[in-house]
């Protein structure tokens, strides 16, 4: 059974805290600059001493700034989106000195040190064993289904195996996906999948190489092009079948960010790179757990967005889950090392995880 971890606020009442000086701030003078020794943030809880009292920021992400408002609130934003005007805390310590604490044990029980943990701390490689992991997984997914908000951030790969499009088809069905993150070829190919039973002119069964398959994916953007979105296009070809048409069908949000080498792309895709980043994050503000399969640009873009916490409408501070999965050591050890549950990585095929996963669920 999940256990959600509790949260515990430094204690305020410590001389340190105390008697520590409110937080500085300079005015924003040129829009898009942040004044010189501006605090930039970190995926930890960080907490200012405002008018006398400690307060969290409650949505933040990595290397941002903190704007002060009128009504004493904080706002953690993107220096490019500072406004002229808006007031920046400064400071570059982070224990009190400045009115700044960073708060990275909040979720550690001093009860449990040096014992098991829901992160580990350590390289993971394809000789680490999973199992343990897989099932603290499938409890966790069991809760946020109920309580909290999954968030998938997807590469290509799914779209190239049948088994791993049904997987995370059934996963959308039965309610375990939020919102979806990924780029122009993850919903390319998956719907070439769903109109052709190819991936970049491979049957996604026998992975055998159609007659003139390598126009199947671009004939697909052209008649998503021709129909002006990808709901439109899945009414009109009667798609009935992967990961974006049960989307669509589910009514769940998504995010296309794309890339300098996209074909296309597909209308929904957002070239801007910060405008994509912008509805990125907006999307990962309301994610309770955050789950990074095979895509490493994608999941470095949301793990630098992800806070390792979520402030509550009751107020109450819990921890938000970050998986990365990817068969490259590499590529999941990039963000391994975010803090207590913060990061849980899985070293493994992204088609075998998420048949795994579906299975777990029991929902194939």
């Amino acid at each position: 059974m999940f256990q959600m971890p509790k949260y515990r606020e430094p204690d305020f009442t410590q001389k340190k805290f105390a008697e520590a000086p409110d937080a500085v701030w300079e005015t924003v003078s040129i829009k898009g600059v942040a004044p010189e020794q501006y605090h930039s943030t970190s995926m930890y809880p960080e907490y200012f001493k405002v008018r006398g009292e400690w307060k969290l920021a409650k949505e933040s992400r990595m290397d941002s700034s903190v704007v002060l408002g009128e009504d004493g609130e904080l706002r953690v934003v993107e220096n490019r989106n500072l406004e002229i005007g808006d007031k920046v805390i400064i400071g570059r310590t982070e224990n009190g000195e400045e009115g700044i604490c960073l708060h990275s044990t909040g979720f550690e029980d001093p009860e449990e040190e040096g014992g098991d943990q829901f992160v580990f701390r350590q390289g993971r490689s394809r000789e680490t064993s999973f199992a343990r992991d897989y099932d603290r997984l499938f409890e966790l997914l069991r809760y946020e289904k109920e309580h909290g908000n999954i968030l998938w951030v997807m590469g290509p790969a799914f779209a190239f195996d049948a088994d791993a499009r049904r997987a995370m088809q059934v996963m959308v069905e039965n309610g375990y996906v939020d919102g979806l993150m990924a780029g122009n070829a993850l919903a390319t190919h998956d719907l070439e999948g769903s109109m052709f039973h190819t991936a970049l002119g491979q049957d996604i069964y026998t992975q055998k190489s159609q007659p003139n398959g390598h126009y199947n994916h671009l004939d697909v953007i052209n008649r998503v092009r021709k129909s002006g979105s990808i709901p439109r296009f899945i009414e009109d070809y009667h798609i009935d079948n992967g990961i974006m048409y049960s989307c669509v069908r589910e009514q769940v949000p998504f995010v296309l960010t794309g890339s300098i080498r996209d074909d296309g792309p597909l209308p929904e895709v957002i070239g801007n790179a910060y405008e994509g980043q912008t509805a990125m994050r907006n999307m990962v503000k309301k994610a309770t757990t955050v789950i990074c399969l095979a895509t490493m640009l994608h999941t470095i873009a949301a793990g630098n967005m992800t806070p390792s916490y979520r402030v509550l409408e009751d107020g109450t501070v819990r921890p938000v889950f970050l998986y990365t999965v990817d068969a490259d050591e590499f590529v999941v050890n990039k963000l391994l090392d975010r803090g207590s549950l913060a990061a849980t990585t899985i070293v493994t095929n992204v088609q075998d995880f998420i048949m795994i996963v579906a299975k777990g669920l029991k929902l194939m």
